[in-house]
């Protein structure tokens, strides 16, 4: 055993020293140990990124798709808000296409805009060489948000260069192009430990049963760590709209259950509703009972009977309704169980393999 030891000592040494690349151990490799995660202040939109209560944005791509007015922009300054009150000596690069994005929601989330760089474009390839070369120039210890605003919106060069020339030629070129611009930014993003959000557009397919899919091609999809489809309900109060419950349909994601939904509440007066989505998982989970209609108790987590005190749905929304619940580690186990992908990948095997010798005893 010693001996095998030192020969698997000896080329790993041997390769590390011919390889042109520099290479570490898989157990020492920065890139393999756990991803530093930034949580927001809504913990339902964490589970959303990372299958956890107190997980949140980690480098790589996260992709917000959905219809227009429906709080794509604003998911996305939440999280960078979380990331610039983390790491108070980070920057932002905000690339801007549709100049839309309201200046109250920057100052309503208290976000410092003296710490974002605004970069206006104009097509794609202005993103792209101008993303490279600002990745191509940090180094890890850089602490940089980036934020595209929007993909969806985004000419290739190419339509702009027909419609100076009066040409009304389809583009064939955008779908390449922004594969292309995905293809090589995912390396830095990693390698630079780079969060980057692209808001998007979808649209319906033509089939018997439409369905919203992301638009821009299969390079998009291919790069993301994940990417919502959001969708909204209203919230009304008698025939009067007071606000949207935005619905975070998790197309994809390495981290999350695809198909997970996860609905945010936004109302016209009070903003982000910090809480909601909870009711329903505790509900779900036997945390929260409904005793009576439109009535919720909470449980004592230890022993399960219902802890004196009722309320109304909009009385949950509070601090001192939750606090002890999602400190608790049956609950995070719960929700983890709940939306979190395993890690697993021989579990099946190995039961098989259980039961099979088992039956052979």
């Amino acid at each position: 055993m010693r001996d095998e030891n030192f020969a698997q000592l000896m080329l790993l040494y041997k390769l590390r020293k011919s390889g042109s690349i520099k290479s570490t151990k898989l157990t020492d490799s920065s890139l393999f140990t756990d991803k530093d995660e930034v949580p927001t202040m809504v913990p339902m939109v964490n589970v959303a990124l990372s299958g956890k209560l107190d997980g949140g944005i980690t480098r790589g791509l996260t992709v917000l798709a959905g219809p227009s007015k429906h709080f794509k922009t604003a998911f996305g300054l939440l999280m960078m808000k979380a990331y610039m009150e983390k790491y108070p000596e980070s920057v932002v690069l905000f690339y801007d296409s549709e100049f839309g994005t309201p200046r109250g929601y920057f100052s309503s989330l208290k976000i410092d805009t003296d710490r974002v760089l605004h970069i206006p474009i104009k097509n794609i390839e202005e993103l792209k060489f101008d993303l490279v070369k600002q990745l191509e120039g940090m180094t890890v210890e850089d602490k940089v948000f980036v934020m595209i605003d929007s993909i969806g919106n985004l000419a290739s060069k190419k339509e702009l260069d027909d419609a100076k020339d009066e040409k009304s030629v389809a583009d064939m070129t955008r779908a390449k192009q922004l594969k292309s611009l995905f293809r090589m930014i995912t390396p830095y993003l990693t390698l630079r430990d780079v969060p980057l959000i692209a808001v998007n557009h979808t649209y319906e397919t033509q089939e018997m049963f439409s369905k919203q899919v992301v638009s821009g091609g299969t390079g998009i999809m291919y790069s993301s760590d994940n990417v919502w489809i959001i969708g909204r309900r209203q919230q009304k109060k008698g025939t009067e709209l007071e606000g949207y419950d935005f619905i975070i349909n998790v197309e994809k994601s390495r981290f999350v259950k695809e198909k997970s939904k996860i609905p945010i509440s936004v109302t016209w007066q009070g903003g982000i509703k910090k809480y909601s989505g909870l009711l329903e998982v505790a509900l779900e989970g036997g945390f929260v009972t409904k005793p009576s209609m439109g009535w919720f108790q909470k449980l004592d987590l230890e022993t399960g009977e219902e802890i004196e005190g009722k309320y109304r749905a909009a009385e949950t929304e509070t601090k001192e309704f939750w606090q002890d619940i999602l400190d608790h580690w049956k609950f995070k186990k719960y929700v983890e169980d709940r939306y979190a992908l395993g890690d697993g990948l021989l579990e099946g095997i190995e039961l098989a393999d259980k039961l099979e010798m088992e039956a052979d005893e």
